[in-house]
């Protein structure tokens, strides 16, 4: 075994910059009320000393951990072969990163993962919570609020009743569903189709409610319940050409789903866009672009959403820090989506 130089203590930096032991602390923990020229000093002896702060020991300075759980809702099967949600994932963690925090990944399965991401929230590990994927029936929202932990939802939120203010980040799924539909009707499509997301889900209602909004008399035939999935949109497609095969246009409420239609179509000779015009939603271009033809859909900055998420957090949690006057209270924010042509319609 080596030996390990010992760590450089905060009595070691108050010595080589010249200043007491609590101005180091106030200046290492970013505490106010220290002339500019002692924090210069000090910052200068922490380098050349290579002094790292004892987390804990900040921790009981600043009642901050500068660590925030990313709760996702879904299993890690679906997290790690989706790309909507590496895409969340890399804006929140550029957003934390930014501001010195750690990010603290936590997935359920089940049930049991429920109550276990409950105790460690309300352990006191981390400083707030980001949490998306959410199912109407989710026990997760009550289980976080007993926790009281702060913290900012992806996708608007499907529960009712009394609860205290929530905070969320969503794209404006109904509007920009209208736009897709639109633009079918606009290509003289007439048996438009819907494929729907898991309708648990306040994103995939919102976009089902956008497609009846353009299509008001639709033949109920013309819709197929799916999950977000692209095996999901291959058994929906199926669906749809069994009961209508004279189906000329499908909107599918994502582009994994989108692209499990196309190639349900592709197999069963219809071409697209000649035949059937196919528009998904998202925009993710490892599967838009790469689709055969490439896939015409409507995008939302999904990578933008995870920042904001993390963006509104940190606000909230600088309002409630011990300090008067800091933040403002955040408020949720719905984010514009735009439809991006491409060679499917």
């Amino acid at each position: 075994m080596t030996d390990t130089a010992p760590r450089p203590t905060l009595e070691a930096v108050a010595a080589r910059a010249g200043v007491s032991r609590a101005t180091v602390s106030r200046v290492v923990n970013g505490g106010d009320g220290v002339r500019d020229i002692l924090v210069e000093r000090v910052r200068k002896a922490v380098d050349e000393l290579g002094y790292v702060p004892n987390q804990a020991a900040r921790s009981l300075v600043t009642r901050r951990h500068d660590a925030v759980a990313v709760v996702v809702a879904e299993p890690e099967t679906r997290v790690f072969a989706d790309p909507f949600f590496a895409l969340q994932l890399r804006g929140i963690s550029k957003e934390l990163t930014a501001h010195d925090n750690q990010l603290v990944l936590l997935l359920t399965e089940g049930r049991d993962d429920h109550a276990r991401v409950a105790r460690y929230l309300a352990g006191g590990h981390v400083d707030g919570a980001l949490v998306f994927s959410l199912h109407l029936d989710d026990p997760l929202p009550e289980l976080i609020q007993r926790a009281g932990v702060p913290t900012v939802f992806g996708g608007r939120p499907g529960w009712s009743g009394d609860r205290r203010e929530v905070v969320y980040v969503d794209s404006d799924n109904r509007g920009g569903a209208r736009d897709a539909v639109r633009h079918l009707a606009g290509l003289g499509r007439t048996r438009i189709a819907h494929i729907t997301g898991a309708l648990d889900q306040t994103s995939a209602a919102d976009r089902l409610d956008g497609y009846r909004d353009v299509m008001v008399d639709a033949d109920p035939r013309l819709i197929a319940e799916a999950d977000f999935t692209p095996a999901g949109g291959e058994r929906a497609m199926r669906e749809l050409l069994e009961r209508c095969p004279d189906v000329d246009a499908v909107f599918a409420a994502n582009d994994l789903m989108a692209s499990g239609a196309l190639r349900v179509l592709r197999e069963s000779g219809r071409r697209v866009p000649d035949d059937v015009a196919v528009i998904g939603f998202d925009d993710m271009r490892p599967v838009a672009e790469q689709t055969d033809p490439p896939l015409t859909t409507v995008r939302q900055d999904i990578e933008e959403m995870g920042r904001l998420m993390a963006r509104l957090l940190l606000r909230g949690l600088d309002r409630d820090a011990p300090r008067e006057g800091v933040g403002a209270t955040p408020s949720s924010v719905v984010l514009p989506t735009t439809l991006v042509r491409r060679g499917s319609a």
